[in-house]
């Protein structure tokens, strides 16, 4: 019987109606990989980027055994853990990080390409170093994220690549003949006096965005010896902090792995990664309970590729649970998003700080 994809779920991911755990482009990605994948001995399969699971499911139903899995998000890693749960197939996959362990010796690489260029020139690149000089990679997307360029940035490490006929507004493209592998290596840039190192598909790559920019030019200098930095990206908020406040000790966290590392990358390049501990975290899930009295947090407000308001009001809950009574949460935010009345529910007393065209930075009060 074919894989049912109608048991996969993005939980403890946000779930609704318009956010899917599978796509049309994970269908096709697999219908294209079907044969190479059937001559595969165990430990010669490697997925990266599934969403939810479902490359990994369905090319376990269908035999695999010893996939290596790469996910840049952690809500993906545990939706996956969960369904393999759910469809009986737990031990037939490891995760790993974006490295050599992750690729060495693989035959066939299935790849939901990211919309980064950059982020996908990393990974390319270090297929081409590690895995199987006779390695294939299916690399599928949706049009309407796709580019030419992603043909061109395939081809400076692979000697052929092919182009699938498009189906249901998703396209594969399939690479052969790795060269020129190369380790990721971050994109580094002093902007403001803060270095910034951001690995391929970080947001907003080695600079720093307006938001954030608004928000940096308004921050106290926290209460106490500790400061948090919430949905740190690549960690500009935490290493600024730790700069600026030379006994201040900071913890950044995100979900991401690619915005771990270069929060990592950033806080060395600054000198201060003794003092900046970078967490991969479902927000702050990690922390303990009442435990802070200064987060700064830069809300993102996408779910994969759709925007959706549930996230940001999900990291005030957390960081309401986090901060210690008096504690502060500094917030900045789009304007347009009216985020004001969620602060003042979910954390306590809130008020603007500052506000330009687009963005409104405002501080809470844990009650």
């Amino acid at each position: 019987m074919p894989f049912s994809f109608a048991a996969l779920r993005r939980r403890p991911d946000l779930e609704g109606p318009d956010l899917v755990a599978v796509d049309a482009a994970d269908r096709l990605i697999l219908d294209e990989s079907a044969d190479a994948r059937a001559a595969l001995g165990v430990g010669q399969l490697v997925v990266i980027g599934d969403a939810y699971g479902a490359l990994t499911l369905a090319a376990a139903d269908a035999g695999a055994r010893g996939i290596r899995v790469h996910q840049d998000e952690l809500l993906g890693e545990e939706a996956l853990a969960l369904n393999a749960r759910d469809t009986g197939l737990e031990k037939v996959f490891d995760s790993h990080a974006l490295d050599a362990g992750l690729l060495t010796g693989a035959r066939v690489v299935l790849l939901r390409l990211p919309r980064s260029l950059r982020a996908l020139s990393d990974i390319a690149g270090l297929i081409a170093l590690h895995a199987h000089p006779d390695v294939v990679v299916f690399a599928g997307g949706r049009l309407k994220h796709m580019t030419v360029a992603m043909n061109d940035v395939l081809r400076r490490v692979f000697d052929r690549v092919d182009v699938s006929h498009a189906r249901q507004k998703s396209r594969v493209l399939t690479a052969h003949g790795p060269h020129d592998g190369a380790a990721p290596a971050p994109e580094e840039a002093e902007v403001d006096g803060i270095r910034v190192r951001a690995f391929g598909g970080a947001f907003a790559g080695a600079s720093i965005d307006i938001g954030t920019r608004l928000l940096l030019a308004h921050l106290p200098a926290p209460r106490g010896d500790r400061a948090v930095d919430l949905a740190c990206g690549t960690g500009v908020v935490a290493a600024t902090l730790a700069v600026r406040h030379p006994s201040l000790r900071v913890i950044a966290c995100d979900q991401s792995a690619i915005a771990v590392a270069s929060a990592r990358a950033t806080a060395e390049a600054n000198g201060v990664a003794d003092r900046v501990r970078v967490v991969r975290d479902d927000v702050l899930r990690s922390q303990p309970e009442a435990t802070a009295s200064f987060i700064a947090l830069n809300p993102p407000f996408h779910a994969g590729a759709a925007i959706h308001e549930g996230l940001a009001p999900r990291m005030f809950a957390d960081a309401a649970r986090v901060l210690e009574p008096g504690g502060e949460l500094w917030t900045v935010w789009n304007s347009a998003l009216q985020y004001r009345p969620a602060l003042e529910r979910t954390v306590g007393p809130t008020r603007q700080v500052a506000r330009d065209r687009k963005f409104t930075v405002t501080v809470s009060t844990k009650r």
